[in-house]
């Protein structure tokens, strides 16, 4: 990627597909569900909903921008680099920690798609529009044909995979975001 558009990654992210060579990040109790991104000067905050071990928790992180290429670090030895994305389907992170002393990788496929959630168009509060409900996806490869290639193309020599089921914790963080539609009684 030679340079992110800021402004254009900011939203709501819902985690779709999961890479790594170390089966303990695929089999942790904690896994991502959703994040949503907002930009200001070089900080990434980002609002994350787990799901540890059936709860939902949310965490809020503030990081820094390393380079315009998508390199961000976050206290924790943590850095996050947007690797590909086309801003409105899909987004292709790279995680990076230390944990237990070890250096960590993980390829995240991330979705601004369904399933039944708010279209791209509205998922920022402040719309005007009517929020669209998007598609459900019936699997990973559902969600945007071309993202899901470049990803399997990235991770090709990865082998262990996670395709993350859309979760309530993901659909709790929209909420208090302010960000599913309301209906009347």
């Amino acid at each position: 990627m030679e340079e992110l558009d800021r402004q254009k990654i900011g939203g709501f992210w819902r985690e779709v597909g999961v890479a790594s060579d170390q089966n303990l990040v695929l089999t942790a109790q904690k896994r991502v569900e959703g994040l949503f991104l907002t930009l200001s000067g070089s900080n990434l905050t980002v609002k994350v909903a787990y799901n540890s071990s059936g709860s939902c928790e949310i965490e809020k992180i503030v990081g820094s921008e390393i380079d315009s290429t998508g390199k961000f670090a976050f206290p924790g030895h943590r850095e996050i680099h947007v690797l590909d994305t086309d801003y409105e389907g899909y987004a292709i992170l790279r995680v990076s920690l230390m944990w237990r002393g070890r250096n960590f990788r993980v390829l995240k496929y991330f979705s601004k798609l369904g399933p039944g959630g708010l279209c791209p168009a509205a998922a920022l509060p402040g719309t005007a529009r009517p929020a669209p409900l998007c598609p459900t996806a019936r699997s990973l490869e559902d969600e945007d044909w071309l993202g899901f290639w470049k990803f399997r193309e990235l991770t090709a020599d990865t082998g262990l995979y996670l395709a993350a089921r859309p979760g309530r914790c993901a659909e709790l963080l929209k909420e208090r975001l302010g960000l599913l539609p309301h209906f009347a009684d």
